[in-house]
């Protein structure tokens, strides 16, 4: 089920989704103008499609005591799939690391991680990370403070896209 297959309803059921996942299907049924009945089953749908891949809550980290957040470049020294699908591997079972990106370019993985402090964040960087087999390089940025961090996909750029092809 790719996007192009979604009919409006869909679009609109996962817009109101990544908005507020906590919605009882009444109130998705009510938002997208459907009765509830087939309005769980298109969710129940999307789900099996992998479109829906979960519901999560979007907690505070800082509130939380997690006040350091790096982004950390990493280059390896080879980069055959082998050794790629290996580091993704790896860098799924650190903690601090919430997102791992493979990028083209002069550096081969992006990685976002969480700290409660920079003590903390040092030992993962020299203890486990720049330790790591295969790992050439590591450079990191300490984020000082965030100005957006929105989830999901912005659904009104599909469905302005979707207007100028009909």
């Amino acid at each position: 089920m790719a996007s192009g297959k979604l009919d409006p309803i869909d679009r609109q059921i996962l817009a109101e989704l990544q908005a507020d996942g906590r919605m009882t299907n009444v109130e998705l049924a009510r938002r997208v103008g459907i009765s509830a009945p087939p309005c769980l089953r298109r969710v129940r749908a999307l789900e099996e499609a992998g479109l829906i891949r979960g519901y999560h809550a979007d907690v505070d980290a800082r509130r939380l005591g997690f006040e350091v957040q790096v982004f950390a470049m990493v280059s390896l020294q080879r980069q055959a799939e082998a050794d790629l699908a290996a580091f993704e591997a790896r860098a799924r079972e650190w903690p601090l690391v919430r997102e791992c990106h493979m990028l083209n370019g002069e550096i081969d993985f992006i990685l976002k991680c969480v700290a409660p402090d920079l003590p903390t964040f040092q030992q993962f960087l020299t203890g486990a990370l720049t330790a790591a087999d295969n790992v050439a390089s590591v450079k990191t940025s300490l984020v000082i403070r965030g100005a957006k961090d929105a989830p999901g996909v912005p659904f009104e750029v599909l469905e302005a896209r979707l207007a100028e092809e009909a």
